[in-house]
């Protein structure tokens, strides 16, 4: 019988707090039973395992960020937009170090068909990139840049990997700046005309 006042809800809510605190990799079923002071058992009456818990994790994780940069970029557009997105991207992976791990897992997709959370993060990452005029498979590959530029960043800055005396956000800055002038002038694959 699940222990009264023990719901996903609580449990996952937790597990996020626990990440932010001590890494989202020391994560545990054992550790968050320690901090509700129940054994294992009680909390496997609502998660299945340590998977399922570190995905609920990533999706929670995954909407309070999109959440955050929905409402940065809310009516802007273009480079600002740009900014607002980025800027939101990395303040979160700052302020929750745990939590921003988690959404960088990969999820098993059967798990989280109907997510209204990734649903949500492709709305607002496509829209954001609207104003750039591109089409697939180009939109693909920008979210895949801009990810791997904010992701890459936040990672280094979060490890000190930074060492130049060079300002850190001059270079946030400037990195924005250089994707912005990419989008813009994004390589058009040529149409071959094979008549």
């Amino acid at each position: 019988m699940p222990r009264a006042g023990l719901t996903v809800e609580r449990i996952v809510a937790a597990a996020a707090d626990l990440a932010d605190n001590v890494g989202f990799e020391n994560v545990t079923v054992s550790a968050l039973a320690r901090h509700f002071g129940v054994k294992d058992a009680s909390l496997y009456s609502h998660v299945r395992n340590l998977q399922e818990l570190r995905t609920r994790v990533a999706l929670l994780a995954g909407g309070e960020m999109i959440d955050r940069i929905a409402a940065a970029v809310a009516g802007r557009a273009g480079k600002e937009a740009l900014t607002a997105f980025a800027g939101a991207y990395r303040e979160y992976a700052h302020r929750h170090p745990g939590r921003y791990a988690a959404t960088q897992i990969r999820i098993d997709q059967s798990l989280v068909a109907d997510s209204p959370a990734l649903r949500r993060t492709a709305e607002i990452t496509y829209g954001m990139l609207r104003a750039y005029d591109l089409d697939e498979p180009d939109l693909t590959d920008a979210v895949r840049l801009l990810r791997s530029t904010f992701h890459g960043y936040c990672a280094l800055e979060a490890t000190g990997g930074f060492g130049a005396p060079r300002d850190v956000e001059a270079s946030w800055g400037r990195a924005l700046d250089a994707l912005h002038v990419a989008l813009e002038n994004w390589p058009r694959e040529e149409t071959k005309d094979h008549g």
